[in-house]
């Protein structure tokens, strides 16, 4: 291509060059206007016995819009943003003990460039560094010299070379209770820089619940904390309608009419309505029984295996797999017929014998068609308590039996049932496409709490798109099962039920990208499982108050991007040195109310403000039965049994220490284990912020109690 000879005039180079210069300044200006921090230094105490250890305090305050990168830091050592290094000036008049270390800053995340966290001052930082004093120190005191990067969301400018004095120091004696070789413990729980092992931050901390006796449980004022009493509402109303569901089934309706007229053929009103009432009674009470022998097999204390162990929650997801394949067809689940026989000729007799054994017969008969739903509802309250499968059986029963009742009471509102007809056969194909959808949630169970990575996220969601997307087609006639009729045109109430399903999956595709999806908060496995995430919180960013690199962060995450710990030693440890109250998430893979509260309640940002700002924030999974703790960190429970796993230690401090069992539950304590507020869970703040926000706001005035 040939080149414009305009291009060479002496005019045009002129152009260029200016152009080049207005560059050259505006990135000069860029760079200088970076604003640089003012450091001021101390020392923790001025007067000192020759051979004491004291501490070079450096402040500084980081100009709004900006960060200061501090030397905490998981990047590789030749990669990452660059890091704060502070050079001290040999001298014979003191020893460096250890490394120096930033106090205040927060680990953020940058998954854009590096996929790495560093630590960050925002506000006011402070780095410490320990040294032994031999003989007096005078002006100008120590020399410092500073390197590090300051950025805001423009870029980044380095800080080089800053020279920092500390003030002059006296000695005034000598420590004779302490050789002035003597080397400092490294098991100093208040240093904390990267590569200090976390077996040797613990070692420090002597936690009373490992000393294998019953332990007192911790309170505050007197009030260890406690559920405020537990609700059986929405199970009960779950039951009542998966009752009234049971009545739609082509199994159940259709024998509505007969059983009542069962009641009325001898034309005694007083009779029927006696006959009824006994019928109504029996199947309240064989469905209430068939609750509590679930309750007495399983029992409180199988709760937590039933909802956390692979080998309930796998038969629970066949079981529903089952139920699903009834519901479309391929086989009916039906009684043995000579035991349906035998009761119905009992049901024959009449009387008030008849009637219990019509209740029976009924219960019998319909069982393809309410067996699914009646183990549906029975898997789901076994895994809370002894109570809650009667209290499920008996709304379910209450349900079921309340039309038969009040049909033979008033026999004139036979006439306003609607017709039997395809739209029960619907409904049935229908409850199969739940049960599938259910199925999934007690598979996602195991695969969290082992850590097989089945179904994250986004592949549960594809799941579930695919399976509410094939009921609305069916429901629009275009996907016909065998026994189905077709649909030559689309009623009202079908229509309608075809825009809600259809709204659903419009509603959780973006989930698949990222979306929280609040609506669904406890159902869905966590959002820290999605590999693929466009609108991470704060960028993919981490922040909260760490003082040393977490452990186990490669399976387990604190909710809603905070740093935090996800073992109880670590973050003691951390709340000691940062000099912040730690507040204590006892959480669990499987814990429905768990992601109903981070994604309702944390998610506030003022709550979220106050979880980064003030606290030091670990999530105790007590759940988790893929973790082996170290060996060195292995110990003997109260009653004999040795804890390896690091779920099973979390559960045995919620226990040993606050005296509970469920999840959530939330504790503040102080660094020396004191309880700053009474324990709650998640029935006290009733998912809503503002008690939440107050229990913490309480805890950061009772923590500064006292304290200078």
């Amino acid at each position: 291509m040939p080149i414009n000879p305009e291009f060479c005039t002496y005019p045009m180079l002129k152009r260029i060059v200016f152009l080049l210069i207005l560059i050259s300044f505006a990135f000069h200006g860029f760079c200088a206007g970076f604003p640089k921090p003012t450091f001021k230094v101390s020392f923790s105490k001025t007067d000192v016995m020759a051979g004491d250890i004291v501490e070079i305090i450096i402040r500084f305050d980081v100009p709004k819009g900006f960060h200061i990168y501090s030397e905490k830091s998981d990047c590789p050592e030749d990669d990452g943003p660059m890091r704060a290094s502070i050079d001290f000036t040999p001298h014979s008049s003191y020893e460096l003990m250890g490394k120096f270390f930033g106090i205040g800053d927060h680990m953020v995340k940058e998954t854009d460039v590096f996929n790495c966290s560093t630590g960050e001052f925002t506000t006011k930082g402070e780095f410490r560094q320990k040294i032994r004093v031999y003989t007096s120190i005078g002006n100008p005191g120590i020399q410092l010299l500073f390197n590090g990067q300051i950025c805001n969301e423009s870029g980044c400018d380095n800080i080089r070379n800053v020279s920092i004095k500390t003030p002059s120091i006296n000695v005034i004696g000598t420590n004779k209770s302490r050789s002035l070789t003597e080397t400092e413990p490294e098991t100093q729980v208040d240093s904390f820089a990267k590569d200090t092992p976390i077996q040797t931050i613990q070692s420090n901390i002597k936690s009373s619940y490992r000393n294998g006796k019953q332990g007192q449980i911790k309170t505050f004022n007197g009030n260890a904390g406690a559920e405020k009493s537990g609700s059986y509402w929405g199970l009960f109303i779950l039951a009542f309608l998966s009752g009234l569901t049971a009545l739609l089934t082509p199994c159940v309706f259709p024998m509505i009419p007969m059983t009542v007229s069962f009641f009325i053929k001898n034309n005694k009103r007083s009779v029927a309505i006696r006959d009824s009432i006994v019928f109504s009674l029996s199947l309240i009470g064989l469905y209430t029984i068939l609750g509590t022998l679930a309750a007495i097999a399983f029992g409180a204390n199988a709760a937590n295996w039933l909802s956390t162990h692979w080998l309930p929650n796998i038969f629970f997801t066949l079981i529903f797999l089952v139920f699903a394949a009834s519901f479309f067809g391929a086989f009916d689940i039906v009684m043995p017929s000579w035991l349906v026989n035998k009761v119905d000729k009992k049901s024959d007799q009449g009387g008030i014998s008849g009637a219990i054994f019509m209740a029976v017969t009924i219960a019998l008969v319909s069982f393809s068609c309410t067996g699914p739903i009646v183990g549906t509802v029975l898997v789901e309250a076994v895994q809370g308590g002894t109570i809650r499968p009667i209290v499920a059986m008996f709304g379910f029963s209450l349900a079921f039996a309340l039309p038969f009742g009040l049909l033979a009471m008033f026999p004139s509102w036979l006439n306003k049932l609607p017709k039997s007809g395809d739209w029960l056969t619907t409904v049935k194909v229908v409850l199969g496409f739940v049960e599938l959808a259910f199925a999934l949630k007690f598979l996602s169970i195991p695969d969290q709490t082992y850590h097989w990575g089945i179904l994250d996220r986004e592949v549960y969601l594809a799941i579930w798109i695919v399976i509410f997307s094939l009921m609305g087609l069916y429901l629009l006639g275009k996907i016909k099962f065998p026994h189905d009729s077709p649909v030559e045109h689309l009623s009202v109430g079908r229509l309608g039920f075809v825009l809600v399903t259809f709204t659903f999956v419009v509603y959780i595709i973006p989930g698949m990208w990222g979306a929280p999806l609040k609506g669904l908060a406890g159902y869905l496995p966590p959002i820290g499982s999605q590999d693929f995430n466009c609108a991470p919180e704060n960028g993919g960013r981490l922040e909260g108050n760490i003082a040393s690199t977490p452990s186990y962060t490669e399976s387990l995450s604190v909710p809603q991007n905070l740093a935090g710990y996800l073992d109880y030693e670590e973050a003691l440890a951390a709340a000691r040195t940062l000099k912040k109250p730690l507040f204590i998430d006892f959480t669990g893979h499987g814990c429905v109310n768990c992601r109903k509260m981070e994604e309702r309640v944390w998610s506030d940002p003022a709550i979220l403000k106050l979880l980064k700002t003030e606290y030091v924030v670990a999530s105790l999974y007590v759940d988790d039965k893929k973790i082996v703790l170290p060996p060195s960190e292995w110990f003997n429970a109260v009653r004999g049994q040795k804890i390896t796993l690091l779920g099973d230690k979390n559960a045995y401090i919620e226990e040993q220490y606050f005296g509970k069992t469920t999840q959530p539950l939330y504790c503040i304590i102080d660094e020396n284990e004191n309880l700053l507020q009474p324990a709650f869970g998640a029935d006290y703040f009733k998912f809503q912020s503002p008690p939440f926000k107050k229990f913490l706001e309480d805890g950061i005035s009772e923590f500064k109690k006292n304290r200078p």
